[in-house]
């Protein structure tokens, strides 16, 4: 799962440069899927090890980081969206655009967690 984590951090690092420089390098919080990949990346890194107790501790924490960035994401898309079209106006399509594939892959990736957790609680009973 490790792995994983590695994969879903490059993503969203990507997601961050692309928005960052999509918009024209003026909106510094489109960097924010970079800083959630960044520290599922060391954390992803830090979860590679030979010892079940750290790899254990290290993937709670990048699912607890993976949790919070969609809540996150996702809360703030919907908000986002609610306030433009309450005040009738056009939402920001690239911010929001951003927001929900943030949301989307931290919401897949957390799933794979939850399963990768419940296949090796199962395995260890067997």
């Amino acid at each position: 799962m490790a792995k994983i984590t590695l994969l879903f951090a490059v993503l969203l690092i990507a997601l961050g440069l692309v928005g960052f420089l999509g918009t024209g390098s003026q909106h510094p919080t489109a960097l924010i899927p970079t800083w959630f990949g960044l520290a599922l990346g060391i954390f992803g890194w830090l979860a590679m090890s030979p010892s079940e107790a750290r790899r254990k501790l290290f993937m709670h924490i990048n699912v607890t980081i993976g949790l919070l960035g969609f809540l996150g994401a996702g809360g703030r898309a919907i908000q986002g969206y609610g306030n433009a079209r309450s005040a009738g106006i056009e939402p920001d399509h690239a911010a929001l655009a951003s927001q929900i594939t943030m949301a989307g892959l931290l919401l897949f990736y957390v799933l794979l967690c939850v399963r990768s957790f419940i296949d090796a609680r199962r395995a260890g009973k067997v």
